[in-house]
């Protein structure tokens, strides 16, 4: 077992001491400090931040990537997050259901999060929970985050290769999509591209990264479940491992900023402030400042 005098390194040939050293850090149990400090990187391993719009097929996407790597006899781990609910605080966590194919597979390992009221659906329990699974010696790790918020760019912050996912109905949509986005999508992949209009999409698609970027990053299409079109984007993952490390100050800058902000409010009940703000809020002299300067007290 895990303890606190002799953490024991995870590894992805136990799986269960993966599962163990997860569920001790994202539950901040006794003996997560020192687990998360014992931690040795024997090998570079790429993280993979897949991203995008609910509704374009990214678990589709990422249940047919595992296929593809599988086919190298890499060991996989996926860590799939799922939104938090704000009201009740409560998360799906049902990606495990959209991958069955290989839930079971001994060389996959599958992980749902929840976001835990992060308002970019990335927490910092994202990024210490994707060193456990760096240091247990996975091929490759790939995130699948929410796609809502501000979770397309915090992604970067995280991940060495970031994938959008878009689909054709996105149309006039992508005209207005934020700059930072362009600026951290190392590939935009084009999902259910049987459907109309694809083609004039990806045309489209690539003209304007042309615009803002020069040469810029690649466009893939695929139809991801029907597995179409996977084998270039599996190409381009193994090719594009470099950019981690043209990017790896900025990587770790981003974690250490959002591991310092998360232990800097760690003594914030978010739960224990809503009641609170709930029962304030009634009152007719109710001022949002003048509470928090006498919740803070």
């Amino acid at each position: 077992m895990l303890s606190n005098e002799h953490p024991i390194q995870p590894h992805c040939s136990d799986l269960r001491s993966v599962a163990r050293a997860l569920t001790i850090v994202e539950n901040d149990l006794k003996g997560a400090d020192e687990l998360l400090k014992s931690l040795t990187f024997k090998k570079e391993i790429p993280v993979i931040g897949i991203t995008g719009p609910p509704g374009a097929g990214k678990s589709t996407l990422v249940n047919s990537l595992i296929g593809k790597l599988l086919a190298g006899n890499n060991k996989i781990a996926v860590l799939a997050i799922d939104p938090t609910s704000p009201f009740n605080f409560g998360s799906l966590l049902g990606d495990r259901i959209r991958m069955a194919p290989h839930f079971n597979h001994p060389d996959v390992f599958i992980r749902s999060l929840a976001t835990r009221g992060s308002l970019g659906g990335l927490s910092a329990k994202t990024i210490e929970m994707t060193d456990v699974l760096r240091a247990a010696g996975f091929d490759y790790i790939l995130i699948e985050t929410v796609g809502v918020g501000q979770s397309e760019i915090e992604i970067a912050g995280l991940a060495d290769i970031t994938l959008l996912v878009l689909v054709p109905e996105s149309g006039d949509e992508i005209q207005n999509i934020k700059s930072g986005l362009m600026e951290i999508a190392d590939a935009f992949i084009i999902n259910k591209a049987d459907r109309a209009d694809a083609d004039l999409f990806a045309n489209n698609l690539k003209k304007i990264i042309n615009q803002k970027k020069g040469q810029g990053p690649p466009v893939f299409k695929t139809v991801a479940s029907k597995s179409e079109g996977l084998d270039e984007v599996v190409d381009f993952l193994k090719s594009a491992s470099h950019l981690k490390n043209d990017r790896k100050a900025f990587l770790l800058s981003e974690k250490a900023y959002k591991l310092i902000q998360h232990r800097r409010m760690n003594d914030i009940d978010k739960k224990k402030l809503q009641q609170t703000i709930a029962e304030a809020s009634v009152k007719p002299e109710f001022n949002l400042y003048s509470f928090l300067e006498d919740y803070f007290k």
